[in-house]
């Protein structure tokens, strides 16, 4: 099995008024002709928001848009109508389809700063009808398992039939198995562990599975929270 470990400090890095973002692959003035995607995922950026701050009112088209919120709260509108505000436990996806405009800003009413990270995803079909769904899974997260959390069998659908994410909460020594797919993108987003066939893993680090078969993760002693993408061509 083909694994590629990409450590938290290798990201490319953006900042701009009261933004930091970190790029898992190439992105905006950021290129590099060996990283620009995994399989179906084209974008994994974590982004940290100042309160106060965010991303003014801005086009996407063709696009599955998956988003996580690991801390704050962050409020979402679009030119469809819809409106939302994310908070942890709480997958977004925003289907930009033939195209949609949306905001996104740090939520005034927390305080502090927001951090989430935001997923982008190839649809099957151009040009779609542009649609929004959000899902509460902290129940689900609570057990420590593997929770659906977009596309396949999850609760929020995406446009995408061949990529689903999953993602966990995992106490310290708490174990998962990762989806057996062809591709798998694996990110730490909080904490640390111990992944079968790659070793150790801290916050920040991802990692890319490009041949089927499952891989079992151990949490270190801080526990961890974990992001998975399952794809296939």
């Amino acid at each position: 099995m083909t694994t590629d470990v990409r450590r938290a400090a290798g990201r490319f890095r953006t900042e701009s008024d009261g933004i930091v973002s970190r790029h898992s692959f190439s992105f905006g003035s950021h290129y590099d002709p060996t990283n620009v995607g995994h399989a179906l995922l084209v974008a994994h950026n974590e982004d940290v928001v100042a309160p106060g701050s965010g991303y003014a009112t801005h086009p996407h088209r063709d696009l599955e848009i998956v988003t996580w919120v690991l801390d704050g709260g962050l409020r979402h509108e679009d030119s469809r109508g819809s409106a939302g505000l994310v908070v942890p436990g709480l997958v977004q996806r925003l289907s930009a389809g033939s195209g949609v405009q949306h905001a996104e800003r740090n939520d005034a009413a927390t305080g502090r700063e927001v951090r989430f990270v935001q997923m982008w995803v190839r649809p099957d079909e151009p040009g779609g009808e542009p649609s929004y769904a959000q899902h509460d899974a902290g129940a689900e997260l609570a057990g420590g398992g593997l929770v659906p959390l977009a596309g396949g069998a999850a609760p929020v659908p995406l446009g995408a039939r061949g990529a689903a994410l999953f993602g966990a909460r995992l106490a310290a020594s708490g174990t998962v198995t990762l989806p057996d797919a062809p591709a798998v993108h694996l990110f730490l987003a909080r904490g640390g562990g111990d992944l079968e066939g790659a070793g150790p893993l801290d916050e920040g680090d991802a990692v890319r599975l490009d041949e089927a078969g499952p891989r079992r993760l151990v949490a270190g002693p801080r526990g961890c929270e974990l992001l998975a993408w399952a794809m296939s061509p």
